[in-house]
């Protein structure tokens, strides 16, 4: 009893505890290793980007704390079902702005009579205020990715895993965004996992920086991010910082170019 007790009261300390996670596929030469003995976790309330060249398995990861895959060794533990936000907005295009996001609080067993007003103050949360009856081809693409968002945040999780969001937009789009998911990070308290090849961009937004190695990928290093919000992605700062985790993540990829 006591040894349970003591997991449960660990369980709320943290929103996703990873513990000598690895994953192997199938592959032409037998199981390839994608991801090797990886530890982490990410504290309640915490922003951490998951950074890496492509193919280091940072997607695959996400996939395996959302629960979307197992892992081949080692444990995953979160607080409550993580949400998932993708960098496509997978919108269904026959239903309005409200109605993709009162599907996600109908599956959450929202009773019917309140989801439209749940829906439109997540549409207000996201600064789209009055976009409920909108079509998915009525919308720009951040105005969908912040429709997204909003069904992201209404199955109220305490974890939200993000994979490469804003990959897809224009640079000024990206700028905007990055500003509200900061905002809405921090008016509710979720934990945030997002995942990102863009170095800038994992600066600008996290309290932590964590970088995977080239495959398969671990944990090569870490950063604490002191720099106080708001921050913008040309402030001297992150872009020190940035020029920093360049050079780490420019030797783990010549590193991996020479085996």
């Amino acid at each position: 009893m006591a040894t349970t007790l003591a997991k449960a009261a660990e369980a709320v300390e943290t929103a996703a505890r990873l513990e000598h996670v690895s994953k192997s596929f199938a592959g032409p030469g037998g199981q390839q290793l994608v991801l090797d003995d990886i530890s982490l976790d990410v504290a309640p309330g915490e922003f951490v980007t998951l950074l890496g060249a492509s193919g280091c398995g940072k997607s695959t990861l996400l996939n395996l704390v959302a629960g979307l895959d197992r892992p081949t060794a080692g444990s995953i533990t979160t607080d409550g079902r993580p949400a998932l936000m993708f960098q496509e907005h997978a919108l269904f295009p026959w239903l309005t702005a409200g109605k993709n996001i009162e599907l996600a609080l109908r599956l959450r067993g929202v009773p019917k009579n309140d989801r439209k007003d749940k829906a439109e103050r997540l549409l207000e949360l996201v600064r789209l205020k009055g976009a409920y009856g909108k079509r998915v081809h009525e919308l720009s693409g951040g105005m969908r990715q912040r429709v997204a968002l909003a069904r992201a945040l209404a199955q109220e999780s305490n974890l939200l895993l993000m994979d490469e969001p804003f990959a897809a937009l224009d640079a000024i789009t990206r700028d905007v965004l990055h500003d509200e998911l900061t905002r809405i990070w921090g008016e509710t308290g979720v934990s945030v996992l997002f995942v990102t090849h863009n170095v800038r961009e994992a600066v600008r937004l996290a309290q932590r920086v964590v970088l995977l190695s080239s495959r398969p990928g671990r944990v090569a290093r870490e950063w604490t991010v002191d720099i106080p919000q708001p921050r913008r992605i040309e402030d001297a700062p992150v872009a020190e910082l940035s020029l920093e985790i360049t050079e780490v993540l420019r030797g783990e990829i010549r590193r991996h170019g020479q085996h």
